[in-house]
Parts: C-alpha cells; structure tokens; sequence
C-alpha cells in the first residue's frame, strides 16, 4: 500500500515537472517579417485569417501564441510551412 501512494507521488512529481518545462518553451515568429514581406499591415493580415489587427500585434511581439488553427492560417497565407513562421526557442527545446 504504501508503495503505490510514493509511487503515486512519484509520478505526479514528473508530470508537474514535465508540465513546468513544456509551459516556459518560448515560440518566435516571423509573422512581422514575412508580412512586410508582402506588403500587407495588421489590419489586412487579421482579414484574412480572421483575426483582430490587436491579435496580429501581440503575436509579433510574442505577448500571444495563436492557436494552432490560427497559426496554421497565417503560415496558409505566407505559403509557408507552419515549422518556417513559428518556432520553439532553440535552447528551451534541448532541455
């Protein structure tokens, strides 16, 4: 019995901490770049993949990760691979 309660605690330890890691990966863009690569604004961005020009905001700045169909959208009018716009910092996904 007492086994399976530390054994129980064990495991909810590494799922907390797992949890921990996954919550502090940081995502970059290149959401500003690639749009001023086309020569849209905020404005027209939000118009088509339906999101506020406020939202394409936060997320260049990296204050919002979109979610994913929202970032799948945004990659869909780029043209480019969702893997090429957004991406896990380098060191945080080593860890």
């Amino acid at each position: 019995m007492t086994t399976i309660v530390v054994n129980d605690k064990v495991l909810m330890t590494n799922k907390v901490v797992k949890k921990e890691v996954i919550e502090s990966m940081a995502i970059l863009n290149r959401v500003k770049e690639l749009r001023a690569a086309m020569g849209i604004n905020q404005q027209e961005l939000g118009s088509l993949v339906n999101a506020s020009r406020q939202t394409i905001s936060l997320i260049e700045r990296g204050d919002y990760n979109p979610s994913i169909t929202l970032a799948l959208k945004i990659s869909h009018v780029f043209q480019k691979n969702v893997e090429e716009v957004f991406m896990l910092t380098e060191d945080e996904y080593e860890q």
